[in-house]
């Protein structure tokens, strides 16, 4: 695709990844959630890493039904802890579960869809970016979002995972101006 954002290289997964997912606006609750805890996940990783390892996660965590995570407890922990198709991180395994029950609270609540995208005011922020230099790590609105989401109880959310976490989602349109896939969900 000419033009198409440097970040994703010419590695096929990622390249699909950046075709058809980053950016997309997401609304799907539990498609939020999975990505969040995903996102968490990379801290100090790098995103192809996770996104290799997504199938596995995927069937490590029962789908990422916040419902059946919500539930785990030390055995669980321990299953996952000993998966080499994870990433092997207690604190991040427990945050998931920490999460999930957030998760619960929130979606009883408001939802956690409308909670996530009031940080946007309910629709992308589109940026109008020439050069990956000029992408910011994080920004007012996600600091918000990280604040809100760790006073819930989540964990391995802070503001520049949760910029990420936003880019990925489409509440911001971060492909660079040059790129088809911003004019595409700039529409």
């Amino acid at each position: 695709m000419e033009g198409r954002c440097t970040w994703c290289g010419t590695e096929p997964l990622y390249v699909a990844y950046h075709d058809t997912e980053w950016g997309v606006p997401e609304h799907d609750g539990r498609a939020l959630f999975e990505k969040l805890i995903l996102d968490g996940f990379q801290a100090g990783l790098s995103w192809i890493t996770i996104l290799r390892k997504r199938d596995t996660f995927r069937a490590a965590f029962e789908g990422f039904h916040p419902e059946i995570i919500a539930g785990w407890g030390e055995t669980e922990v321990q299953r996952l802890l000993a998966d080499p198709g994870i990433v092997r991180h207690r604190g991040k395994i427990e945050g998931t579960i920490a999460g999930a029950r957030a998760f619960l609270r929130i979606e009883e609540r408001e939802g956690f869809s409308p909670f996530l995208w009031r940080f946007v005011g309910g629709s992308p922020i589109v940026n109008r970016f020439t050069s990956m230099a000029e992408v910011p790590t994080e920004t007012p609105e996600s600091r918000a979002m990280s604040k809100a989401l760790k006073a819930e109880g989540f964990k391995f959310c802070g503001p520049t995972i949760v910029y990420a976490f936003m880019q990925a989602t489409g509440m911001v349109n971060d492909h660079m101006v040059t790129c088809p896939c911003h004019s595409a969900l700039a529409r």
